[in-house]
């Protein structure tokens, strides 16, 4: 499974969901990258290699989880900006096993790291027992709505 995101920037987007969800910048094909590497230098230079005019670099960009569990992430180029409420969003799970104060807490402390990547804030919702136990709202730097739960 892919999950896909269209964007203005996708590398800027994907350099911001590969620091919140800790996944990484696939090497390009045939390129084996050394521990540390930059990916997204490695791509730079693939791209030039392969001929690519530098105005198409940031046309696509994708990420993929290192323990390969999750599934990939694809972020896309679109000439429009988002316009709209989210039809799917991402829910990260930012406490898993905590319950109360305890998990608001690791929420408020993982939503300030994130808010310095360039998300924003929108909404808190404390726990309301027994239907929800508390999650946090946010747009990701276009805008696209996720939740911290």
């Amino acid at each position: 499974m892919q999950v896909t995101f269209d964007a203005r920037d996708p590398r800027g987007l994907s350099a911001f969901w590969g620091e919140a969800l800790g996944y990484a910048h696939p090497a390009p094909p045939g390129v084996e990258l050394s521990p540390g590497a930059d990916a997204m230098a490695a791509w730079d230079e693939f791209l030039e290699q392969a001929g690519v005019p530098q105005d198409q670099w940031n046309s696509s960009s994708a990420l993929e989880d290192p323990d390969g569990a999750g599934p990939r992430i694809f972020f896309q180029q679109v000439p429009e900006g988002k316009t709209a409420k989210n039809r799917v969003h991402l829910d990260v799970r930012a406490a898993p096993g905590l319950e109360g104060e305890e998990r608001m807490e690791a929420f408020e402390r993982e939503c300030d790291r994130l808010v310095a990547l360039g998300a924003t804030r929108l909404e808190r919702f404390d726990p309301a027992p027994p239907f929800s136990h508390g999650f946090i709202v946010m747009a990701d730097p276009e805008g696209n709505e996720f939740c911290l739960d």
